[in-house]
């Protein structure tokens, strides 16, 4: 056998990459490796190269335990534990200061934030396809383009805080612990879902969560009522009250802002602007587009509602505000829906695609925040890509729950009326017909 040293192997030619077959490549642990050929087939030399290259990987490996191939790149990276970033400065009404304009991200906080975001996104989609095949029905408002709100806001408050919104509360939900699979069942009707099949896509309450409500607008005076119970109750606790633009001109919210500022509550007013009130832009709905200024007598701040880091700031800024007794905040968050209002709302007779689109490639919260991570090492693709398909089968295995569970049957139609009596009858639609209502 002729014998080949290190200068000869060096100086040899390099013969272009060809289709790998098998003698080329090795599976060590669950890795594939690739030799390239270098001076012809059959190097003795590569071939012990080879060999030795294998077993350091073995070793490497834990001696012969095997793993998925994206597990060994996840732990093999060297991430960051944290960053800091500029985020976008808050616009201010009778605040001398507000938020700050640098935030840090931990690695862990960053991937929970990112599959949160995945997940309210994927749901949402999810729910516009069961939908479409008619397993729901009625009433359904996605929120997909405004998930760093929800997750943003979570993070910012405290985690006995309060929250109520409007119609447009799966995200919140969520985000405020309802899982998954009791939320896409609850849209279907099933008894599986979070108010048993009851409530449906516009009433879903959860721990220190209050819905889900279906009048425009009737949800700040209760989340003032809310916040009137913290303060009575002396627990140091906020609420979270939301609401759309389209109903930042109730009569009623006016009347909310007014008491919550004679008895100094804890109570932040938080306006999801997404810029259309149904198919009415802001422009043409609102004498004033500034939302956070509509109260003279009210401090506000106008945030970045498509950046998760800067609603986490504003939100632990707010709270902070309220928990030290001056009383209530305004809050606007400017956000963008990439669906329409409802359902039956195609979303582009009163908007472009083009316009949809602009707002997709350069603000869309999930790929922000994705941007942030993979820049500053705090993440990688291979492991971003691993959260993206454990979201999609968490999502897929709670469709399937939601389509297959029972409804409730006719027989507790009057359950739950009261959250705790003895049982007494209900009379139905039909005076002969009547319920057992059992709390």
């Amino acid at each position: 056998m002729q014998r080949h040293d290190v200068a000869s192997v060096t100086n040899a030619p390099i013969v272009a990459p060809r289709a790998f077959s098998p003698r080329d490549t090795q599976k060590v642990g669950g890795v594939a490796l690739a030799v390239w050929v270098v001076g012809g087939c059959g190097c003795p030399v590569l071939h012990s190269m080879k060999k030795m290259l294998a077993a350091a990987v073995s070793r490497v490996l834990g001696g012969g335990a095997q793993k998925p191939a994206s597990r060994v790149l996840v732990a093999s990276c060297n991430y960051s534990n944290d960053a800091t970033f500029e985020i976008k400065k808050c616009d201010l009404h009778r605040l001398e200061e507000g938020p700050p304009v640098t935030a840090v991200l931990t690695r862990e906080d960053g991937l929970q934030y990112y599959r949160m975001m995945q997940t309210v996104r994927r749901m949402e989609l999810k729910a516009d396809q069961l939908y479409k095949q008619k397993f729901i029905r009625g009433f359904c408002h996605l929120c997909d383009g405004q998930e760093a709100c929800y997750v943003g806001l979570k993070a910012g408050a405290n985690p006995s805080d309060h929250a109520i919104t409007a119609y447009r509360a799966h995200g919140l939900c969520y985000a405020y612990g309802l899982s998954v699979q009791s939320i896409l069942a609850e849209l279907t009707g099933r008894r599986g879902g979070c108010a048993k099949g009851k409530g449906g896509s516009m009433h879903m309450y959860g721990r220190n969560f209050y819905g889900g409500n279906g009048i425009v607008g009737a949800q700040v005076p209760l989340g003032a009522g809310v916040a009137l119970a913290c303060k009575y109750k002396g627990s140091n606790e906020v609420c979270l009250t939301l609401y759309g633009d389209g109903a930042a001109n109730q009569g009623q919210i006016f009347e909310a802002y007014n008491m919550a500022a004679l008895w100094k509550l804890p109570c932040i007013f938080i306006c999801e602007n997404n810029r259309y009130g149904m198919g009415t832009a802001i422009e043409r709905a609102s004498a004033s587009t500034d939302y956070y200024k509509r109260v003279n007598f009210i401090p506000g701040l106008r945030v970045d509602g498509m950046d998760v880091l800067c609603v986490r700031e504003a939100a632990k800024f707010a709270a902070d505000y309220c928990r030290s007794g001056k009383g209530p905040i305004v809050m606007e968050l400017q956000t963008y829906r990439y669906h329409g209002h409802s359902m039956s709302d195609p979303g582009i007779s009163y908007r472009t695609r083009e316009e949809i689109q602009n707002i997709r490639s350069k603000s869309d919260p999930i790929m922000l925040l994705k941007d942030k991570m993979l820049n500053n090492k705090l993440s990688s693709i291979e492991e971003l890509k691993e959260i993206d398909v454990g979201v999609r089968k968490e999502i897929d295995d709670a469709a399937q729950f939601a389509t297959t569970d029972p409804e409730p049957p006719l027989e507790e139609l009057g359950h739950h009326v009261y959250n705790n009596n003895l049982p007494f009858e209900v009379r139905g639609t039909n005076q002969w017909i009547k319920f057992k209502s059992i709390s």
